[in-house]
């Protein structure tokens, strides 16, 4: 007698993933519900339950709560911008400039040279 499973698809009808025999990955999570499930810890639901309802671990929704905690306190360090930084975005311009011209220049000195560093030139007598 064969080996059959009358009720259900056998291993190998089955579909498969990366993870093996495992249970089925469940699917990403949108920026927006991590967002909800963090808010939802910052007004002091329990980790536990917002967790087992969103079937993710603790230490994912805490890594998101202290993503999104670092985020709020980066923009609030920001500051305004100023004649400064247009003079350092110009300068920054500018050195950027020179660096290419500088990089094209030795480009060309080399093919002139013909791969022979400081080639002998003639006197102009």
């Amino acid at each position: 007698m064969r080996d059959e499973m009358v009720d259900g698809a056998g291993p190998s009808q089955r579909g498969r993933h990366a993870g093996g025999d495992g249970p089925a990955p469940r699917p990403r999570m949108s920026a927006k519900r991590k967002q909800g499930a963090v808010l939802r810890l910052l007004k002091g639901e329990p980790i536990e339950l917002v967790s087992r309802e969103l079937s993710v671990t603790a230490a994912e929704l805490s890594a998101w709560r202290d993503a999104f905690l670092a985020a709020g306190e980066a923009s609030l360090k920001t500051r305004e911008a100023d004649d400064r930084d247009a003079e350092i975005a110009r300068l920054k311009g500018k050195v950027g400039d020179l660096t290419m011209a500088n990089e094209l220049l030795e480009a060309k000195i080399d093919r002139l040279e013909g791969g022979r560093p400081l080639a002998r030139r003639r006197s102009r007598r």
